[in-house]
Parts: C-alpha cells; sequence; structure tokens
C-alpha cells in the first residue's frame, strides 16, 4: 500500500495510528501541503480534491478521506478490532470520532485558515479562531469518554485514533490542556504505546529535525 499524507496532517496521522494498531505495512508517499504539493497535477490526478491523506491499495485502487480509509482497515483487519462489541457503544464511539473529525478538525485545517488569511483576518485572529474552536471540542470530549483507560477501555480503538491527533494539533497552537485530566490520561497511554510512537509527526521521514 501507499499512504499519501503530510507529517503534521492530522487526517493523515490517525490513519498512520490505524495502520499501527493493526500492523499493516504501507509505503509512505510525503505529500507536503505548505509548498502545495497537493495542488500539483501529479497529485490531483490521482485525488480530484487535492488533499491528504489517500491510500492507494496492491490493487490499484484509491481510497480517499480518513473515515473512509479506516473504516476500510476495519473491515478487511478486524484484529485488533477498533470499535467494542454493541450497537450502543459502536456508537459512542463513532460519535467521539465524528465531533473530532467533523467539527474540530475541519476548522483549522490549513485550507480554512488560509481563506481567513485572505479575508484579511491576522494570526492574532486567527489563533484566536484555532483556540476557541479546539478548545470547545476537546471539553466536550472530555465528558463523553471514560474516567480509565483509553477513550473506552483498556485498549486503545477509534476514538483514540482521533484524539491523539486532534491533541497533537492542540499543543501546536498552545492550547491548554489543564481542564481536561481524561484527555491528559489518554495522551500519557498513547505516549508509551509503540503504535501512536510509530505513527508520531515526528517520526514521519518528511518531517524536520524540530518536529
Amino acid at each position: 500500500m501507499d499512504l499519501y499524507g503530510y507529517y503534521r496532517s492530522t487526517s493523515s496521522y490517525r490513519v498512520r495510528i490505524a495502520l499501527a494498531l493493526k500492523g499493516v505495512e504501507y509505503q509512505a508517499v510525503p505529500v507536503n501541503l505548505l509548498k502545495g504539493e497537493q495542488r500539483e497535477p501529479a497529485f490531483t490526478r490521482l485525488n480530484p480534491q487535492g488533499r491528504v491523506p489517500a491510500l492507494k491499495l496492491d490493487s490499484g485502487e484509491l481510497l480517499l478521506q480518513s473515515p473512509a480509509i479506516i473504516e476500510y482497515l476495519e473491515e478487511v483487519y478486524p484484529l485488533p478490532a477498533l470499535l467494542p462489541g454493541s450497537a450502543v457503544q459502536r456508537a459512542q464511539v463513532r460519535g467521539v470520532a465524528a465531533l473530532i473529525g467533523c467539527d474540530v478538525h475541519p476548522l483549522h485545517n490549513v485550507s480554512v485558515l488560509n481563506q481567513l488569511r485572505q479575508l484579511g483576518h491576522d494570526e492574532a485572529a486567527l489563533n484566536q479562531w484555532i483556540g476557541h474552536w479546539i478548545g470547545q471540542g476537546l471539553a466536550a470530549v472530555e465528558q463523553l469518554i471514560g474516567d480509565s483507560g483509553f477513550c473506552f477501555g483498556a485498549e486503545p480503538g477509534l476514538a483514540d485514533v482521533y484524539l491523539i491527533p486532534q491533541v497533537y494539533a492542540a499543543q501546536r497552537f498552545n492550547t491548554d490542556l489543564t481542564a481536561y485530566p481524561r484527555i491528559r490520561r489518554v495522551v500519557a497511554l498513547a505516549a508509551a504505546h509503540p503504535a501512536f510512537a510509530q505513527a508520531h509527526p515526528a517520526k514521519q521521514a518528511d518531517a524536520p529535525a524540530e518536529a
């Protein structure tokens, strides 16, 4: 498999975590978003949306959008499972993942921030925007996850796959995590887990030395 991504992209990061948790080998193909490589014809011929991640299967099919890619991995590589057994529990886990993936992450995506810059907003206004939406999202997640272990149990699952990259983004933007002890607990557990360590942006080949 070839995973087209960017080391600091939270959506690429969550796919790397899912691949690592399931022990699936892949070849990383860096797409530098800051240099605009996602808009170059070589990439848009592959993905007309010009976004990462994109997963090219060994059979040649291309999968787009991190939720669809992770869902594919869960179906094709069912163990270890990222979703719990009951329908209610699966819906709860998916709810936290969607809260992060649909309501928080898109609002600090690089394309959104660049559009805000073009509309005349300065970096101070952008930081206020980012802090507001990340803080609001993490406050909700803090109330929805459990009191021990990872987000929903002793083993990491789909909610953790989404949460850890979002916390990485929060730290990049200097969001204070003091008010979120449950989230900080999950972050500490993930830091000691080999799959999360392997997927961390600093461990990627396209990451600069200071990442």
